[in-house]
């Protein structure tokens, strides 16, 4: 079984980004693809960057139980698929999924032995100049995503590891050495050191 990595982090930490540079560092993991109701912004490609879907279609998919979790974040709707996760991890190939706080929560209880990693802006100017850098320069939408990283940002406690994505290549050598830890924990390789153990043999 592979290994599921939960990242989260404030809108505008640079989480699309910090991923992207990891699966190109890093052999076998691959990265879930949310489903989303909001409309599609400038250079985002469907099944690429999130697929997209109407409010009626994403609401049907979470009645089925097709999602992992989902939820409402600044007025539009995010959902993570189930079934790639599960068929990914039954390949032995880890699997990243870029989610919020609430979502994180719900994955956690999903899958308990999850490796999960809080994405940290430098500073709240930090993440200001990004967000107005995006796009988020409407002042009531900016108020609303800083309010809400405050709120994200005191839940660091409830991760397990945390990146401060300050410069790039740092932040992904750390993310990725999280990948590269989380497969040598001994419940994962307890197979591999049992095949070594059998060739010494018996005394």
């Amino acid at each position: 079984m592979g290994n599921l990595i939960i990242v989260s982090a404030p809108s505008g930490a640079g989480k699309t980004t910090l991923v992207a540079e990891v699966l190109r560092r890093v052999a076998g993991v691959r990265s879930s693809v949310s489903c989303t109701a909001r409309a599609r912004r400038a250079g985002e490609e469907h099944g690429v960057d999130y697929f997209f879907v109407g409010r009626e279609e994403f609401g049907a998919m979470a009645a089925r139980g097709e999602f992992l979790e989902w939820a409402e974040v600044h007025g539009n709707l995010y959902g993570t698929p189930r079934r790639p996760i599960d068929e990914t991890l039954a390949r032995g190939e880890d699997m990243i999924v870029t989610i919020d706080v609430q979502g994180a929560a719900s994955a956690r209880r999903a899958f308990p032995d999850a490796v999960s990693v809080f994405i940290l802006p430098p500073s709240y100017r930090t993440l200001t100049e990004r967000l107005e850098t995006r796009g988020a320069n409407v002042s009531e939408d900016l108020r609303l995503r800083l309010a809400n990283a405050r709120r994200e940002l005191a839940q660091y406690r409830e991760f397990d590891y945390l990146v401060v994505n300050e410069e790039l290549a740092r932040a992904a050598a750390e993310l990725a050495a999280v990948i590269v830890a989380a497969r040598c924990r001994r419940d994962r390789r307890a197979p591999v050191a049992d095949r070594i153990l059998a060739t010494f043999g018996g005394e």
